[in-house]
């Protein structure tokens, strides 16, 4: 697991009341006989989409090799990764289950849509325009699919068990970063009506929306990712680096906006959660920039590449 990866499994332990002490490498995860919380939900962009793209119509899919190739099977699923994605981990330590699922395979058994699904789809943002780029779900879109959901639970297991189901999981949403990269940085089309503060400001009204829908759905504990140093990310040095091809160095301007971005977040989650503190509400940042970014000033802590 990366480093990354584990900071958000160890963010979300503190939701669940489990010591953090216990997080392992993947193989040595240890079960806990009853869960802590009987379902994990997903929302968000490749990041947590499992799979989701392939039964959508979208060329913005993964399900072909190398993908895959570290996953159980060494088979690509639809994960943007060579194998398991963070809310995998997340459900496995928790003692839920392996794998947290597509909502869109139509193969789904009762007993793993009971025990928590993911309805991310990669490429999408919490800007209305960014997942049109794409042709994939948007924020709202997988917002109707978690209620197309409850509605279907709620036929299954009646209405007090379902209030209860939704009630007592976990949620994980990791968007934002296609935002920035893909529809500010790359596209003309925010950018001429939004300074970076602006923007930022707008996808921040969206992080609201989505927490309160998700709230008003019956959800309460809630971790959203913050942005990864984005001027570090491959495309971006590929595309925007002046130095020529082979200067593969971070490119900082981009990477602040990041920071900005996570600082605004960070207050804002916090917000909320103290607000819904009374209702049982707790919503948390799970730090991506940090971990990611001692990774690549500090590559000898973490072992040679083989």
């Amino acid at each position: 697991m990366s480093r990354a990866g584990l900071m958000m499994v160890m963010v979300i332990s503190l939701m669940l009341s489990i010591s953090t002490s216990e997080v392992v490498e993947p193989l040595e995860i240890k079960r806990r006989p009853k869960p802590a919380v009987p379902a994990v939900f997903v929302f968000g962009d490749s990041t947590v989409d499992p799979g989701n793209n392939n039964f959508i119509g979208t060329p913005f899919t993964s399900n072909f090799p190398p993908y895959g190739q570290d996953f159980p099977g060494h088979r690509p699923t639809g994960r943007f990764s060579n194998g398991r994605l963070v809310p995998d981990f997340v459900a496995s330590y928790a003692g839920i289950k392996d794998l947290v699922p597509p909502y869109l395979d139509p193969m789904l058994s009762w007993d793993e849509l009971l025990t928590g699904v993911s309805f991310a789809s990669a490429g999408s943002g919490l800007d209305p325009l960014t997942p049109q780029l794409d042709g994939v779900l948007s924020v709202s879109e997988q917002l109707d699919y978690f209620r197309e959901y409850k509605s279907r639970v709620t036929e299954k297991i009646g209405k007090k068990g379902a209030d209860e189901l939704i009630g007592k999981a976990v949620y994980v949403i990791s968007i934002g970063t296609n935002d920035f990269v893909i529809n500010y940085i790359t596209l003309p089309v925010r950018r001429k009506s939004y300074s970076v503060l602006g923007y930022e400001k707008l996808i921040l009204q969206y992080v609201h929306e989505l927490i309160r829908a998700l709230l008003n759905e019956g959800a309460k504990k809630i971790s959203f990712g913050g942005l990864p140093p984005m001027g570090c990310l491959p495309a971006v040095i590929t595309l925007y680096s002046k130095s020529g091809p082979l200067d593969r160095s971070c490119i900082d301007s981009y990477s602040a906006i990041a920071r900005s971005y996570n600082k605004l977040l960070e207050a804002e989650l916090a917000k909320v959660s103290a607000e819904g503190a009374s209702r049982g509400v707790k919503v948390v940042y799970a730090d991506v920039y940090s971990p990611v970014m001692d990774m690549i000033q500090q590559q000898d802590k973490y072992g040679k590449l083989k």
